[in-house]
C-alpha cells in the first residue's frame, strides 16, 4: 500500500491531520520539477504513483510545498543507490504518516551517495569515447566481475554504468597488470571495505543521527545536519586514506627490521 493516497496528481490536498498554512505551497509542477532536477512529465509520474502528497488546490491551479520537494529528492536519493520504483515506494511508506521536511532531510542526508554526480547509462561506444580507449569483450567481463561497472537492458539496447573507481580500473589496464593480481586486490579491498562501511554506517545511524532525531529538528537545524554530514563524509574519506597510509607505512617498517 502507498504511504500516500493515490489520486490524481493536480488534486486537492487531504484536509485531516494538521496542514501547513497556504503560504507554505508556492511552487508550481514547473517550479518543484525544476527544484528537485527533474522533468515535469516525471514529477507528474512519480505524483501518479502516490511517491509525493498531493497538492493544495487553489482555484484550477495546484501548489507543491517544501515537504513535496524533500519527497522528491528522497526519491532521487534512493534511484542513485539503484532502488527501483518498487522499492522506493515500500520504503516510502516505511516512513512515518506524519514526516516532515526536516526528517526527511535527515533520512536523505544518511542516503546520499559518498560519490559526486549521478550514475551514466552508456552505450558501450560512449563508454569508449569517455575513457579515451577501446575495450575488448575480456576487459569488460573483468570490470563488471569487479564491479566497476553495472550492465543493463534498456528499450535502446544495454547500457554499462561505470561506477565510482572505474578509471583506476582503466589505469591498471593500461599498465599491463595481471588479471590474478587485479582480483585478488579487488577481492581485498571489497572485503575490508564493506565491513569498514558497515561499522561507520553504524556509528553515523546510532552515535550521530540518533541522538539527532532525539529531538524535534527545525528546518534551519535540518539543513545544518545535512551540510553537516556531507563535511563528515569527506573527512571520513581523508582519515581513512591517511590510516591506510599510516599502516602502510607501518608494514614497510616491520619488514625492513626483520631483514
Amino acid at each position: 500500500m502507498s504511504a500516500v493516497p493515490r489520486i490524481d496528481p493536480e488534486g486537492e490536498a487531504p484536509r485531516d491531520g494538521a496542514e501547513e498554512p497556504a503560504e507554505a505551497y508556492s511552487m508550481s509542477i514547473d517550479d518543484l520539477s525544476a527544484a528537485a532536477g527533474l522533468t515535469v512529465r516525471t514529477a507528474r509520474y512519480y505524483a501518479s504513483l502516490g511517491l509525493i502528497p498531493p497538492p493544495q488546490r487553489r482555484g484550477r491551479m495546484a501548489w507543491y510545498g517544501r515537504d513535496h520537494l524533500a519527497r522528491l529528492e528522497m526519491i532521487r536519493a534512493l534511484q542513485e543507490h539503484g532502488f527501483t520504483l518498487q522499492a522506493i515506494e515500500g520504503y516510502l511508506t516505511s516512513l512515518p504518516a506524519g514526516a516532515r521536511m526536516e526528517d526527511l532531510a535527515v533520512q536523505r542526508a544518511m542516503l546520499t551517495s559518498w560519490t559526486l554526480g549521478g550514475p551514466e547509462n552508456l552505450t558501450r561506444r560512449q563508454l569508449e569515447q569517455h575513457s579515451g580507449r577501446r575495450f575488448t569483450d575480456e576487459e569488460l567481463a573483468l570490470a563488471e566481475e569487479l564491479g566497476m561497472i553495472r550492465r543493463t537492458e534498456s528499450d535502446r539496447g544495454p547500457r554499462l554504468t561505470p561506477v565510482h573507481g572505474f578509471d583506476v580500473t582503466v589505469k591498471l589496464l593500461d599498465l599491463g597488470i595481471p588479471v590474478a593480481g587485479v582480483r585478488a586486490a579487488n577481492d581485498a579491498i571489497v572485503r575490508h571495505m564493506e565491513a569498514l562501511a558497515e561499522e561507520l554506517t553504524d556509528v553515523l545511524r546510532e552515535d550521530v543521527i540518533g541522538p539527532l532525531r532525539a529531538h524535534e529538528l527545525s528546518r534551519d537545524q535540518a539543513e545544518k545536519v545535512e551540510q553537516d554530514l556531507s563535511v563528515l563524509r569527506q573527512l571520513t574519506l581523508d582519515a581513512i586514506v591517511s590510516a591506510f597510509q599510516r599502516s602502510a607505512n607501518d608494514v614497510i617498517a616491520r619488514s625492513l627490521r626483520r631483514r
